[in-house]
């Protein structure tokens, strides 16, 4: 097997064994809303576009006023068209005409404009609702992108992106319809309500004591409806993320011919989904029974006693038909806002899980009065007493008490057996995190004291299997330097081995690579990422393991051209090769988190120590 295709398939196995370990953290990470009160964090992104929300309310109270007006028209048409009631007060102000034509082109006219109203009306709300979830992506992830790696250690990544995705979708729909749909519905109800005391008190009260019956099957059924939908939520980011795993792992999944269990494992998930969603169903087909229930049997008595009336003449037909239009308003609006109340309280609880992703703080954080680097710096490094755990493992040292001084321009390698602490020290270097004690300097400054951005900018790295991203390779190489012109991109390609692979792809530089380049071989993804680095043209070089997906003849030449590049910077390596050991300036040998020994390759042999113990064992007895 070649070590490219190692590479490749062990960071497949990596990310399957990331993606595995993150569902066991996240078992029960989502806190669920309990009320509606997540929804007022919206306030402050609705509240920026005053202009908008104006608008709407415009509409929304010409579009309530005119719903309003119809069951009154229709009420003209039956008394005084229909001849319910010709002599009556309201048919000599309204008296259009001797035909019912005028009644109803007037009712007309009031339906064409109340479709004017509304649709501004969704329009409106609607280019609201997208306006606010856009920020509030925006913000959301320009967020994520503070904070330190300790809060993805965590943190599900596929759990942060449905909050990216699914959760906003939930607060568009809240902000852009359901709201505008509740508001309009309260309005409306409020207003049906008023006119209905005012056509028949008597009526009236008699459909307000309904509010209370059906009320009570909606407080009992819809706390169940609502732990339902969480845990149905909740079940299909499970699905979701059992998905992810296999997919990004496929190489590995089908190298071991596990399809089938994996299939498995993800049907359970699904069914497991599916019958929390049917629980979900049969709870609110319950409900709505009882519900309509409810509601059509207190209708028919309305109209029991409301046709009783007609008939002792103590209302009018016409009343009587504005009375059971403005009844119906009421009473399907209440019904309505049963159905916006589940969709308000799932977009309260997609509202608290982006807020608690805007209120997590980095551990990382920049200083109240930053120290200004100096306009050249030189890469002079030092590690004074420096000791670390990592947040996941605060028991266990990853780094002790480590000190050593780095010379501007010297070239030193990091050896020692694989959880050392070489990868650490890269880690505290570009400041992903803080020691628990100790200083480290940049030409003598103490990193906490430099913003961050500031001193990273300074660092160029290239990790080993360095990821790289969607779009063509000029992108990626420009991702070290945004700016960097055509031919600055080409000389850095040169200089990494690349140029040669680059210009025999189908269209060069502008090939689209596709998501983490995947039709790239390891070695030429980390060619490519080796020259990233080299554009950056920072004063201090980190390589870690950077040649190890390389065939020896690729090596060879880019070993000579890190070398000519380091004349002019500070480069740490983190070496397994012995090339690479022999041609480092000096050598600092690490061994359970501590400084063991350091000094020249010959230096190092002659002691008899733990440096020649570790090359014999990594390169052999000669």
């Amino acid at each position: 097997m070649s070590a490219s295709n190692a590479a490749s398939q062990q960071a497949d196995r990596d990310r399957g064994s990331g993606f595995a370990a993150e569902m066991e953290r996240d078992a029960a990470h989502r806190e669920k809303a309990r009320s509606a009160k997540p929804l007022r964090r919206l306030i402050p992104y609705i509240m920026r576009y005053p202009a908008l929300l104006a608008a709407f309310a415009v509409f929304l109270v010409l579009a309530s006023g005119l719903t309003l007006i119809l069951p009154g028209a229709f009420r003209l048409v039956v008394d005084c068209g229909f001849g319910g009631a010709p002599n009556s007060d309201l048919c000599s102000v309204f008296s259009i005409g001797p035909d019912l034509s005028g009644y109803f082109l007037a009712g007309m006219a009031v339906a064409f404009c109340l479709a004017i109203a509304s649709a501004f009306r969704f329009y409106f709300i609607s280019r609201l609702g997208e306006r606010v979830v856009a920020d509030l992506r925006r913000a959301v992830f320009d967020h994520l992108l503070t904070l330190s790696p300790s809060f993805y250690v965590d943190t599900r990544t596929g759990e942060v992106l449905s909050r990216l995705t699914t959760d906003t979708t939930l607060i568009q729909t809240v902000v852009g319809s359901s709201v505008s749909v509740a508001l309009r519905t309260v309005a409306t109800t409020v207003g049906a309500l008023a006119l209905m005391v005012f056509v028949n008190w008597q009526l009236a009260l008699m459909v307000l004591a309904l509010g209370p019956v059906i009320l009570l099957p909606i407080l009992l059924f819809g706390r169940r409806v609502q732990r339902l939908s969480r845990e149905s939520q909740d079940e299909l980011a499970n699905a979701s993320a059992r998905a992810g795993e296999s997919l990004q792992a496929i190489e590995t999944v089908q190298a071991f011919t596990r399809e089938p269990e994996e299939s498995h494992r993800f049907r359970d998930v699904v069914e497991s989904t599916f019958a929390i969603s049917l629980k979900r169903i049969g709870v609110r087909a319950a409900m709505t029974a009882v519900i309509f229930t409810v509601i059509l049997t207190g209708l028919i008595a309305v109209l029991w006693f409301g046709a009783v009336q007609v008939q002792a003449e103590a209302i009018t037909p016409g009343a009587m038909t504005q009375f059971v239009m403005y009844a119906f308003v009421a009473v399907s609006g209440v019904g309505m806002l049963t159905e916006t109340y589940a969709e308000v309280m799932r977009a309260a609880g997609a509202t608290e899980r982006l807020m608690e992703l805007l209120s997590a703080r980095t551990d990382i954080s920049a200083p109240a009065a930053p120290v200004v680097l100096p306009a050249l710096v030189r890469g002079e490094l030092s590690f004074s007493g420096v000791t670390f755990a990592y947040p996941a493992r605060p028991e266990a040292n990853a780094l002790d008490n480590v000190s050593f001084d780095i010379q501007a321009g010297e070239t030193v390698a990091l050896v020692g057996p694989s959880g050392a602490g070489k990868s650490t020290i890269f880690q505290l270097l570009l400041r992903l995190y803080d020691p628990a004690s100790g200083v480290i300097t940049l030409d003598g400054v103490n990193a906490r004291q430099v913003e961050p951005q500031e001193l990273r900018r300074q660092l160029a790295v290239v990790q080993q299997n360095a990821p790289l991203f969607s779009g063509s390779v000029a992108e990626n190489i420009r991702f070290g330097r945004p700016g960097a012109s055509d031919e600055d991109v080409k000389s850095a390609a040169i200089a990494a081995n690349a140029d040669d692979f680059i210009m025999a792809l189908p269209e060069g530089y502008d090939t689209q690579l596709g998501e983490s380049a995947g039709t790239l071989s390891g070695g030429q993804r980390q060619r490519i990422a080796i020259a990233r680095a080299v554009l950056r043209d920072a004063p201090v070089l980190l390589l870690d393991e950077a040649t190890s997906a390389l065939d020896p003849e690729s090596e060879q030449v880019i070993q000579a051209a890190f070398e000519a590049a380091a004349k002019d910077r500070t480069t740490l390596i983190i070496a397994h090769r012995l090339a690479t050991v022999r041609n480092a300036d000096r050598i600092i040998v690490l061994e359970d988190g501590r400084v063991a020994d350091q000094g020249t390759h010959d230096e190092l042999l002659g002691r008899e120590g733990v440096y020649k113990r570790y090359i014999e064992l990594q390169f052999g007895q000669a």
